[in-house]
C-alpha cells in the first residue's frame, strides 16, 4: 500500500503544448502578503552556492551535502507560511532554496532571509474529496520533489492540475517564468487512481517522472515511468510495471541513477495472487526505459499478500557497482548492479530493524537507514558483498536521513523535531523542535545550513561558527 501513498514510444497531443508559456493555468506572481520571515539571533549572512538540485543531492539518491562542519546549528530563519502542504524536499541553488506545495504553487525564496522571491502557480489543484481513496488533503498539487539544471536555469515540477491530469512544468530558476509544460499521464493511465509522489530524475537529457496508487490502493493502478526530453519536445516514452494491478512506485526518493544512466525502481505489493508479476521487485531500466533486470525477495508472496511494500524506499546506488534497498519488512537487500539476482538473488540480506520509509543515505562504506524503531547505521564490508550493523541511534520515527557537516540529520517524524546524530556512534548532537511536519519530511543542507520542510513553511538552521 501507498503509505501518502511498457516501453514505448507514444506521440501525444502534448506535442501541441510543447514550448510554450503558459495561458491562464500558470503564473509568476511577486511574493504573497505575509507574515515576515522568524529569525533568530543567529544571522547565515548571505548564502550561496547551494548544489541541492535533486532529492538528497545527487541522482544516486547518496543524500551526502559537501560543505563546512555544521554540528553546532542554530534556527536562522523561518519562512511566511506557503499556500499548501509541503511534501517535497526542499532544493538549494545558488542563493535561493525552491520548493513546492499541494496547491500547485513552486516557491523560490532568499535562502539568507527566507523571504519569497516568487511564486508562481501552475494551476488549480485535485480536490482530494474528488479521489476514490488518499490521504493528502483538502488538494492534491505538487507532491513530488522537483528537480534542477543549474546549466540551463531551470526547475522541472510535476502538478497534478484540476479535474485530473498530471503534467510537467520548465520554470526559469531566475524569475519562476514558465518556458514550456505538457502532460505527462501515459496513454492507459488512469491519472485518478495514481499518485506522483517519488522525485524527478533528470539525467540522460531526460526528466523521469515515477507513479504510484493512492493510499488505500483503491482502483486501478500501476507502477509507471515516464520520461521527457529535458527540453520538452518530442514523444512521451514509458514502462509500465506488468502487474495485474498495483505494484506502484510511490517512495519519495525517487528513481536512482548510475553511472551509466540506467534507472533504480522499487515497487510496492501488486495484487498477484502468488503469481509473480514484478509486485515487491527492484527493477532497472535503460535510459530509454526498458527493463534490464530485476531482483525480488524470496518471500515475494508474502510481502504481496501482506501489504509489506518493498518499495516503501527507494533504492540508493552504492559505490563498487551495488545497490541497497530495504522496505516495509525491515530487511536490508545488498544487490550487484551488473546482475540484480532476480527472485533471492541477492548478495546479501539481513534483518535491519521494525521498517523503514522513504530514502536512505550513503557514503563511500556505510548505508544510514530511517526506521519507524531509530536510525541505523551499517557498515559496507570492504569486499562489497555484505554489512552489519555499526550503530543504533535511540527510538524515534526517523525521516529519510542526509549527511552533512560531519552529523547525520534526519526529523523525528513522530515528535516533529531536526535531529542529528554523531556519525561515530549514533548519539543525539541536536534536537530542534519543528513545526508539524508531513510524511516522510527530509531536509536539505547547502554551504553550512540545514533547509529543513514543516507542513506549510521551510525553516533554515545555519552553523554558528
Amino acid at each position: 500500500m501507498n503509505r501518502g501513498r511498457r516501453a514505448t514510444l507514444v506521440p501525444t497531443a502534448a506535442s501541441l503544448l510543447l514550448m510554450v508559456a503558459c495561458s491562464g493555468t500558470c503564473r509568476s506572481t511577486p511574493p504573497l502578503p505575509s507574515p515576515p520571515a522568524a529569525t533568530s539571533s543567529v544571522s547565515p549572512g548571505s548564502v550561496r552556492g547551494g548544489g541541492w538540485v535533486t532529492y538528497h543531492g545527487d541522482r544516486t539518491r547518496s543524500g551526502v551535502a559537501r560543505g563546512p562542519s555544521i554540528q553546532d546549528v542554530q534556527r536562522a530563519w523561518t519562512s511566511p507560511a506557503l499556500d499548501g502542504d509541503i511534501y517535497a524536499e526542499p532544493l538549494a541553488i545558488g542563493s535561493r532554496v525552491i520548493t513546492a506545495t499541494e496547491n500547485d504553487s513552486v516557491y523560490a525564496l532568499d535562502a539568507s532571509t527566507g523571504q519569497v522571491v516568487w511564486r508562481t502557480n501552475l494551476g488549480t489543484p485535485v480536490q482530494s474529496s474528488t479521489l476514490p481513496c488518499g490521504n493528502i488533503s483538502p488538494t492534491s498539487g505538487i507532491t513530488s520533489t522537483p528537480v534542477a539544471d543549474p546549466s540551463a536555469g531551470l526547475i522541472y515540477a510535476a502538478a497534478f492540475l484540476s479535474p485530473g491530469q498530471h503534467e510537467l512544468f520548465a520554470l526559469r530558476e531566475r524569475t519562476g517564468e514558465v518556458v514550456w509544460h505538457r502532460p505527462i499521464d501515459p496513454p492507459g493511465m488512469d491519472p485518478l487512481t495514481q499518485q506522483l509522489r517519488s522525485a524527478l530524475t533528470l539525467a540522460n537529457g531526460r526528466v523521469y517522472i515515477a507513479y504510484g496508487g493512492l493510499f488505500g490502493d483503491c482502483g486501478d493502478y500501476h507502477g509507471w515511468v515516464a520520461a521527457v526530453a529535458a527540453d520538452g519536445t518530442g514523444p512521451l516514452i514509458d514502462y509500465q510495471v506488468p502487474t495485474a494491478n498495483a505494484g506502484g512506485i510511490w517512495a519519495p526518493s525517487g528513481p536512482a541513477v548510475d553511472d551509466a544512466g540506467n534507472l533504480y525502481v522499487a515497487t510496492g505489493n501488486s495484487f498477484s495472487n502468488g503469481v509473480f508479476d514484478f509486485g515487491d521487485s527492484v527493477i532497472k531500466l535503460s535510459p530509454e526505459l526498458q527493463r534490464l533486470d530485476f531482483f525480488a525477495p524470496q518471500n515475494w508472496a508474502e510481502l504481496d499478500a501482506g501489504d509489506v511494500d518493498l518499495g516503501s524506499v527507494g533504492p540508493v546506488v552504492l559505490a563498487g557497482d551495488r545497490i541497497f534497498q530495504i522496505g516495509k519488512e525491515g530487511v536490508g537487500y545488498l544487490l550487484d548492479a551488473g546482475a540484480l539476482g532476480g527472485i533471492g538473488g541477492e548478495l546479501h540480506a539481513q534483518k535491519v530493524c521494525g521498517g523503514s520509509f522513504g530514502g536512505t543515505a550513503a557514503t563511500v562504506d556505510r548505508i544510514y537507514v530511517p526506521c519507524t524503531d531509530g536510525l541505523v547505521a551499517l557498515a559496507v564490508a570492504a569486499d562489497g558483498r555484505s554489512f552489519s550493523p555499526l550503530w543504533r541511534s535511540a527510538t524515534f520515527n526517523a525521516g529519510p536521513p542526509i549527511v552533512a557537516g560531519g552529523v547525520i540529520w534526519t526529523v523525528d517524524l513522530s515528535d516533529g523535531a531536526l535531529v542529528g546524530l554523531d556519525e561515530t556512534n549514533g548519539h543525539e548532537l541536536v534536537r530542534e523542535k519543528l513545526e508539524e511536519v508531513s510524511h516522510f519530511a527530509s531536509p536539505s543542507s547547502a554551504a553550512g545550513c540545514l533547509f529543513v520542510p514543516t507542513l506549510q513553511t521551510i525553516t533554515a538552521f545555519c552553523s554558528t561558527a
